[in-house]
Protein backbone atom coordinates (compact mmCIF):
# COMPACT_ATOMS: atom_id res chain seq x y z
CA UNK A 1 0.00 0.00 0.00
CA UNK A 2 1.52 3.37 -1.01
CA UNK A 3 2.35 5.58 1.89
CA UNK A 4 0.18 8.71 3.00
CA UNK A 5 1.60 10.94 1.20
CA UNK A 6 2.67 9.33 -2.24
CA UNK A 7 -1.14 8.15 -2.10
CA UNK A 8 -2.46 11.73 -1.67
CA UNK A 9 -0.67 12.64 -4.79
CA UNK A 10 -1.60 9.29 -6.77
CA UNK A 11 -5.33 10.73 -5.64
CA UNK A 12 -4.88 14.02 -7.26
CA UNK A 13 -3.57 13.23 -10.10
CA UNK A 14 -6.25 10.30 -10.67
CA UNK A 15 -9.31 13.69 -9.91
CA UNK A 16 -7.33 15.41 -12.57
CA UNK A 17 -7.75 12.73 -15.52
CA UNK A 18 -11.71 12.62 -15.72
CA UNK A 19 -14.13 14.79 -14.59
CA UNK A 20 -16.07 12.22 -11.88
CA UNK A 21 -15.14 9.46 -10.11
CA UNK A 22 -17.28 7.15 -8.13
CA UNK A 23 -15.65 6.14 -4.05
CA UNK A 24 -15.58 2.75 -5.39
CA UNK A 25 -13.36 3.51 -8.40
CA UNK A 26 -11.16 5.64 -6.77
CA UNK A 27 -10.64 3.04 -3.65
CA UNK A 28 -10.24 -0.06 -6.68
CA UNK A 29 -7.16 2.67 -7.95
CA UNK A 30 -5.81 2.96 -5.14
CA UNK A 31 -6.16 -0.33 -3.29
CA UNK A 32 -7.56 1.18 -0.29
CA UNK A 33 -10.83 0.96 1.53
CA UNK A 34 -13.98 3.58 0.39
CA UNK A 35 -13.55 4.84 4.36
CA UNK A 36 -9.43 5.85 3.30
CA UNK A 37 -10.69 7.55 0.18
CA UNK A 38 -12.74 9.83 1.97
CA UNK A 39 -9.80 10.49 4.73
CA UNK A 40 -7.86 11.30 2.14
CA UNK A 41 -10.52 13.61 0.34
CA UNK A 42 -10.53 15.32 3.83
CA UNK A 43 -7.19 15.74 3.65
CA UNK A 44 -6.89 17.33 -0.11
CA UNK A 45 -9.39 19.96 1.14
CA UNK A 46 -7.55 20.64 4.01
CA UNK A 47 -4.37 21.71 1.82
CA UNK A 48 -6.70 23.56 -0.32
CA UNK A 49 -7.77 21.67 -3.04
CA UNK A 50 -11.56 22.01 -3.98
CA UNK A 51 -13.03 18.41 -3.79
CA UNK A 52 -16.60 18.74 -4.87
CA UNK A 53 -19.13 15.51 -4.13
CA UNK A 54 -20.37 15.06 -7.35
CA UNK A 55 -24.07 14.40 -7.88
CA UNK A 56 -25.44 10.94 -8.99
CA UNK A 57 -26.78 7.49 -7.47
CA UNK A 58 -23.48 5.89 -6.82
CA UNK A 59 -22.15 9.39 -5.18
CA UNK A 60 -18.80 10.46 -5.95
CA UNK A 61 -15.94 12.75 -6.19
CA UNK A 62 -14.77 15.67 -8.76
CA UNK A 63 -12.44 18.53 -8.76
CA UNK A 64 -13.73 21.38 -8.91
CA UNK A 65 -12.42 24.93 -9.58
CA UNK A 66 -11.16 26.64 -6.87
CA UNK A 67 -9.98 30.92 -6.27
CA UNK A 68 -6.34 29.73 -6.23
CA UNK A 69 -5.35 27.25 -9.25
CA UNK A 70 -3.69 24.10 -6.99
CA UNK A 71 -0.35 22.66 -8.65
CA UNK A 72 -0.95 19.97 -11.39
CA UNK A 73 0.85 16.86 -11.55
CA UNK A 74 2.53 15.96 -14.73
CA UNK A 75 4.39 13.19 -15.83
CA UNK A 76 7.50 13.82 -17.61
CA UNK A 77 6.43 12.97 -21.32
CA UNK A 78 3.26 15.69 -20.24
CA UNK A 79 5.22 18.24 -19.23
CA UNK A 80 7.43 18.47 -22.49
CA UNK A 81 4.06 17.91 -24.45
CA UNK A 82 2.38 21.61 -22.59
CA UNK A 83 5.83 23.13 -23.58
CA UNK A 84 5.65 21.97 -26.54
CA UNK A 85 2.25 23.06 -27.20
CA UNK A 86 2.50 26.44 -25.62
CA UNK A 87 5.40 27.01 -27.68
CA UNK A 88 3.42 26.62 -30.80
CA UNK A 89 0.53 28.42 -29.67
CA UNK A 90 2.76 31.41 -28.74
CA UNK A 91 2.66 31.54 -32.58
CA UNK A 92 -1.61 31.93 -32.76
CA UNK A 93 -3.15 35.35 -33.16
CA UNK A 94 -5.28 36.20 -29.91
CA UNK A 95 -3.18 33.87 -27.50
CA UNK A 96 0.64 33.97 -28.36
CA UNK A 97 1.35 36.69 -26.00
CA UNK A 98 -0.39 34.41 -23.14
CA UNK A 99 1.20 31.58 -24.15
CA UNK A 100 4.50 32.78 -24.04
CA UNK A 101 4.11 33.97 -20.69
CA UNK A 102 2.71 30.66 -19.20
CA UNK A 103 5.36 29.25 -21.28
CA UNK A 104 8.23 31.19 -19.23
CA UNK A 105 6.65 29.87 -15.53
CA UNK A 106 6.54 26.47 -16.71
CA UNK A 107 10.47 26.47 -17.86
CA UNK A 108 11.31 27.90 -14.74
CA UNK A 109 10.02 24.48 -12.79
CA UNK A 110 11.02 22.06 -15.30
CA UNK A 111 13.86 19.67 -14.41
CA UNK A 112 16.92 19.84 -15.90
CA UNK A 113 16.56 16.66 -18.28
CA UNK A 114 13.57 18.10 -19.59
CA UNK A 115 14.56 21.51 -20.10
CA UNK A 116 17.51 19.84 -22.46
CA UNK A 117 14.45 17.95 -24.58
CA UNK A 118 12.13 20.81 -24.76
CA UNK A 119 15.39 22.99 -26.19
CA UNK A 120 16.33 20.44 -28.46
CA UNK A 121 12.72 20.25 -29.89
CA UNK A 122 13.24 24.67 -30.05
CA UNK A 123 16.19 24.58 -31.87
CA UNK A 124 15.15 22.01 -34.41
CA UNK A 125 11.87 23.34 -35.41
CA UNK A 126 10.83 26.84 -37.49
CA UNK A 127 7.45 28.29 -37.34
CA UNK A 128 6.06 29.80 -40.22
CA UNK A 129 4.75 33.07 -39.53
CA UNK A 130 1.35 33.75 -40.62
CA UNK A 131 -1.64 35.89 -39.80
CA UNK A 132 -5.07 34.84 -38.80
CA UNK A 133 -7.88 36.03 -36.61
CA UNK A 134 -7.73 37.05 -32.70
CA UNK A 135 -9.17 34.55 -30.57
CA UNK A 136 -10.01 35.20 -26.93
CA UNK A 137 -8.69 32.56 -24.80
CA UNK A 138 -11.38 33.06 -22.49
CA UNK A 139 -13.71 31.72 -25.18
CA UNK A 140 -11.43 28.61 -26.48
CA UNK A 141 -11.45 27.55 -22.54
CA UNK A 142 -15.32 28.11 -22.32
CA UNK A 143 -15.59 25.87 -25.63
CA UNK A 144 -13.37 23.40 -23.96
CA UNK A 145 -14.87 22.90 -20.53
CA UNK A 146 -18.47 22.61 -22.22
CA UNK A 147 -17.23 19.61 -24.54
CA UNK A 148 -15.35 18.38 -21.47
CA UNK A 149 -18.31 18.74 -19.05
CA UNK A 150 -20.80 17.51 -21.90
CA UNK A 151 -22.49 20.64 -21.70
CA UNK A 152 -24.94 22.30 -24.20
CA UNK A 153 -23.55 25.40 -25.61
CA UNK A 154 -25.47 28.83 -26.22
CA UNK A 155 -23.96 31.55 -29.06
CA UNK A 156 -24.57 34.31 -31.02
CA UNK A 157 -22.79 33.67 -33.74
CA UNK A 158 -21.85 35.50 -37.24
CA UNK A 159 -21.94 34.11 -40.29
CA UNK A 160 -19.81 34.03 -43.45
CA UNK A 161 -21.95 36.28 -44.90
CA UNK A 162 -21.91 38.76 -42.09
CA UNK A 163 -25.62 37.34 -40.68
CA UNK A 164 -26.12 37.15 -36.65
CA UNK A 165 -27.78 34.44 -35.34
CA UNK A 166 -28.20 32.84 -31.66
CA UNK A 167 -27.17 29.16 -31.59
CA UNK A 168 -27.70 26.20 -29.00
CA UNK A 169 -25.21 23.14 -29.76
CA UNK A 170 -23.93 20.17 -28.28
CA UNK A 171 -20.20 20.99 -28.63
CA UNK A 172 -17.83 17.92 -29.66
CA UNK A 173 -14.68 19.28 -30.88
CA UNK A 174 -12.46 21.99 -31.12
CA UNK A 175 -10.14 21.90 -34.72
CA UNK A 176 -7.51 24.28 -35.16
CA UNK A 177 -6.85 24.40 -39.20
CA UNK A 178 -4.96 27.13 -41.15
CA UNK A 179 -4.77 29.37 -38.32
CA UNK A 180 -8.11 29.56 -37.44
CA UNK A 181 -9.97 27.55 -34.59
CA UNK A 182 -13.20 25.18 -35.45
CA UNK A 183 -15.91 23.81 -33.23
CA UNK A 184 -17.62 21.00 -34.48
CA UNK A 185 -20.97 20.49 -32.90
CA UNK A 186 -24.50 19.60 -33.19
CA UNK A 187 -26.54 22.13 -34.08
CA UNK A 188 -29.58 21.55 -31.72
CA UNK A 189 -32.59 23.75 -33.80
CA UNK A 190 -30.99 22.39 -37.54
CA UNK A 191 -30.70 18.86 -36.25
CA UNK A 192 -27.30 17.82 -38.30
CA UNK A 193 -23.47 18.79 -37.34
CA UNK A 194 -22.07 22.04 -38.30
CA UNK A 195 -18.82 24.02 -37.69
CA UNK A 196 -18.28 27.04 -36.68
CA UNK A 197 -15.50 29.90 -36.69
CA UNK A 198 -14.56 30.41 -32.59
CA UNK A 199 -13.88 33.88 -33.76
CA UNK A 200 -17.30 34.61 -35.08
CA UNK A 201 -18.42 33.21 -32.04
CA UNK A 202 -19.93 35.35 -28.54
CA UNK A 203 -20.69 32.41 -25.86
CA UNK A 204 -23.60 33.07 -23.18
CA UNK A 205 -24.04 31.87 -19.59
CA UNK A 206 -24.72 29.54 -17.92
CA UNK A 207 -24.53 26.72 -20.55
CA UNK A 208 -27.06 24.14 -20.81
CA UNK A 209 -28.10 20.95 -19.69
CA UNK A 210 -25.85 17.87 -19.94
CA UNK A 211 -25.79 15.37 -23.05
CA UNK A 212 -24.93 11.88 -24.24
CA UNK A 213 -22.30 12.34 -26.90
CA UNK A 214 -23.07 11.24 -29.87
CA UNK A 215 -21.01 9.36 -32.82
CA UNK A 216 -17.99 12.30 -34.74
CA UNK A 217 -19.59 13.23 -38.10
CA UNK A 218 -18.21 11.32 -41.02
CA UNK A 219 -15.89 9.30 -38.39
CA UNK A 220 -13.34 12.34 -38.72
CA UNK A 221 -13.95 15.26 -37.21
CA UNK A 222 -10.60 16.88 -38.91
CA UNK A 223 -11.99 15.42 -42.32
CA UNK A 224 -15.62 16.51 -41.73
CA UNK A 225 -14.18 20.28 -41.10
CA UNK A 226 -11.98 20.51 -44.03
CA UNK A 227 -14.99 19.72 -45.95
CA UNK A 228 -17.42 21.86 -44.56
CA UNK A 229 -15.23 24.94 -44.05
CA UNK A 230 -14.10 24.35 -47.81
CA UNK A 231 -17.22 24.27 -49.32
CA UNK A 232 -18.82 27.13 -47.64
CA UNK A 233 -16.40 29.89 -48.66
CA UNK A 234 -16.70 29.39 -51.88
CA UNK A 235 -17.72 32.42 -54.12
CA UNK A 236 -18.12 30.49 -57.17
CA UNK A 237 -19.11 26.66 -57.43
CA UNK A 238 -19.03 24.73 -61.19
CA UNK A 239 -19.42 20.64 -62.06
CA UNK A 240 -17.06 19.74 -64.27
CA UNK A 241 -16.69 15.68 -65.65
CA UNK A 242 -12.97 15.50 -66.14
CA UNK A 243 -11.63 12.50 -67.82
CA UNK A 244 -9.46 10.40 -65.23
CA UNK A 245 -10.39 8.35 -63.00
CA UNK A 246 -11.93 8.88 -59.68
CA UNK A 247 -8.96 7.67 -57.72
CA UNK A 248 -6.40 9.34 -59.64
CA UNK A 249 -8.53 13.19 -59.33
CA UNK A 250 -9.24 12.23 -55.39
CA UNK A 251 -5.50 12.25 -54.82
CA UNK A 252 -4.87 15.81 -56.26
CA UNK A 253 -8.34 17.98 -55.18
CA UNK A 254 -8.76 19.22 -51.69
CA UNK A 255 -11.24 17.11 -49.44
CA UNK A 256 -14.06 19.33 -49.20
CA UNK A 257 -14.57 18.63 -53.24
CA UNK A 258 -17.57 15.61 -54.18
CA UNK A 259 -16.16 13.35 -56.59
CA UNK A 260 -18.53 11.15 -58.32
CA UNK A 261 -17.22 8.18 -60.28
CA UNK A 262 -19.09 8.43 -64.43
CA UNK A 263 -16.67 4.31 -65.30
CA UNK A 264 -13.34 3.66 -64.84
CA UNK A 265 -11.76 6.53 -65.98
CA UNK A 266 -14.11 9.20 -65.60
CA UNK A 267 -15.42 11.39 -62.97
CA UNK A 268 -17.85 14.56 -62.17
CA UNK A 269 -16.52 16.66 -59.45
CA UNK A 270 -18.38 20.02 -57.73
CA UNK A 271 -15.91 22.23 -57.73
CA UNK A 272 -15.73 26.07 -56.56
CA UNK A 273 -13.21 28.84 -55.15
CA UNK A 274 -13.26 32.54 -55.44
CA UNK A 275 -14.18 33.34 -58.44
CA UNK A 276 -14.81 31.18 -62.21
CA UNK A 277 -10.71 32.28 -62.87
CA UNK A 278 -9.17 31.31 -60.11
CA UNK A 279 -10.81 27.89 -60.52
CA UNK A 280 -9.82 27.28 -64.24
CA UNK A 281 -6.45 27.54 -62.92
CA UNK A 282 -6.80 25.23 -60.53
CA UNK A 283 -8.27 22.54 -62.43
CA UNK A 284 -5.64 23.48 -65.12
CA UNK A 285 -3.63 22.25 -62.34
CA UNK A 286 -4.63 19.29 -62.25
CA UNK A 287 -3.21 18.23 -65.74
CA UNK A 288 -6.49 15.83 -67.15
CA UNK A 289 -9.19 17.07 -69.84
CA UNK A 290 -12.11 17.66 -68.53
CA UNK A 291 -15.64 19.77 -69.96
CA UNK A 292 -17.91 22.29 -67.66
CA UNK A 293 -21.20 21.28 -67.48
CA UNK A 294 -23.36 23.84 -65.71
CA UNK A 295 -21.18 27.25 -65.54
CA UNK A 296 -20.88 29.09 -68.66
CA UNK A 297 -18.84 32.16 -67.04
CA UNK A 298 -16.07 29.32 -66.52
CA UNK A 299 -16.27 28.27 -69.92
CA UNK A 300 -15.74 32.01 -71.11
CA UNK A 301 -12.70 32.45 -68.81
CA UNK A 302 -11.16 29.25 -69.68
CA UNK A 303 -11.57 30.49 -73.09
CA UNK A 304 -9.77 33.95 -72.42
CA UNK A 305 -6.58 32.12 -70.66
CA UNK A 306 -6.59 29.60 -72.95
CA UNK A 307 -5.72 32.41 -75.61
CA UNK A 308 -3.38 34.13 -73.49
CA UNK A 309 -1.06 31.30 -72.89
CA UNK A 310 -1.32 30.44 -76.43
CA UNK A 311 0.02 34.27 -77.53
CA UNK A 312 2.76 33.66 -74.90
CA UNK A 313 3.39 30.31 -76.35
CA UNK A 314 4.06 31.78 -79.76
CA UNK A 315 5.75 34.74 -78.59
CA UNK A 316 9.49 34.80 -79.86
CA UNK A 317 12.13 35.60 -77.07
Amino acid sequence: MLQTSARLLRLLSLLETRRDWTGADLADRLGVSARTVRTDIGKLRELGYPVEAAPGVQGGYRLGAGAQLPPLLLEDDEAVAVAVGLRTAAGVAGIGETSVRALAKLEQVLPSRLRHRVRALQAATVAVPGAGPAVDPDVLTAIAAAIRASERLRFDYTSHERTPSRRDVEPHRLVSWGRRWYLVAWDTAREDWRTFRVDRMTPKVPNGPRFTPREPPEGDVAQFVQRSTGAATWRFHARVRLHAPVEHVRARLPVAVDVTPEGPDRCVAEVGSDSAAMLGLYLGLLEVDFEVLDAPELAAELAKTGERFLRAAKSKP
